[in-house]
């Protein structure tokens, strides 16, 4: 794509590494395809007006801050270990493992006499969030040795240190281990972040505002679909008693007399038991298929 010189562009920033794929695979349903070239921190991207830049998620946050990035998506546990000032424009829940947000989590060994934050007084602890874990030691008045992670920090709760804080969705990674989750320190999830100063120019708000509308809606639309079906018109009530609905769901006559095709959005778990009940309540031709994007 050649780029017109005088257009205004956002500086947007892309997390490297866990996030990196969910967050090209959000961009594309929200409308916006990315390409990655595996010798380049510059992505491509089908949009004019945005300049990408692939970076490690633990430092979007102070590029953010210091004006290097207009935006950037970050977890929310890195804006807090930076102590980042930045505007949070909205929390977008995605993983690539699950929905559930991830957790820091202060860890030990199986047969470790660890029980509370309390017992750590004077042990040594090793993790990737020094700030974060050295807060939560000075809010519970405890004096512990934080010394930074490179990783493998699970490994090093049975060797080199007294407890881990490491961060985890299932706990499956710990539990492999051999690791016992003592304490919670810190629940987080992905948000869209501003540099504060272009939050407050029009035309860069107005971008980011929409970005995150469309974002919002791919990810609304993931765990939604669309149902079609057509019914007998006297037997609409009682098909409408059984259908839940995003909004009160679209209803069409048809060519044949007497009948009518209905269409909502529904939660997509609840398909598999509300399918047969509206089979039972007459509906024929029922279809299902999924959405790219649901804005409230």
């Amino acid at each position: 794509m050649k780029q017109n010189p005088s257009r205004q562009r956002l500086r947007f920033g892309l997390p490297k590494g866990s996030l990196q794929e969910a967050a090209i695979e959000k961009m594309a349903k929200a409308g916006w395809n990315v390409s990655i070239n595996s010798r380049s921190y510059i992505p491509y991207v089908d949009d004019e007006e945005l300049e990408l830049r692939l970076i490690r998620a633990q430092e979007i946050s102070r590029y953010v801050e210091h004006g290097y990035l207009d935006c950037g998506i970050t977890g929310h546990d890195w804006i807090i270990e930076n102590g980042s000032q930045v505007h949070e424009v909205g929390e977008f829940l995605f993983s690539k493992a699950t929905r559930k947000p991830t957790r820091w989590v202060l860890a030990v060994p199986e047969d470790s006499p660890i029980r509370s934050v309390k017992d750590l007084e004077g042990k040594r602890i090793a993790t990737e969030v020094v700030n974060l874990t050295r807060k939560y030691l000075r809010q519970h008045g405890v004096k512990a040795e934080v010394e930074f992670s490179w990783g493998a920090t699970e490994v090093k709760a049975h060797e080199l240190v007294d407890a881990i804080v490491e961060v985890t969705e299932t706990g499956s990674s710990l539990r492999a281990n051999n690791l016992r989750i003592v304490e919670e320190l810190l629940v987080s999830t992905p948000r869209l972040i501003a540099n504060r100063a272009a939050w407050k120019e029009p035309w860069k708000r107005r971008k980011i505002e929409t970005m995150a509308l469309l974002l919002r809606g791919a990810l609304e639309a993931e765990t939604e679909v669309v149902l079609k079906m057509n019914i007998e018109e006297k037997r609409l009530t009682c098909l409408l008693d059984r259908l839940p609905a995003l909004r009160r769901p679209t209803i069409a006559h048809l060519s044949q007399e007497g009948w009518v095709a209905v269409e909502t959005v529904i939660d997509e778990h609840v398909v598999r038991e509300l399918i047969p009940q509206l089979k039972a309540a007459g509906a024929e031709g029922i279809i299902e298929y999924a959405l790219n994007k649901v804005v409230y």
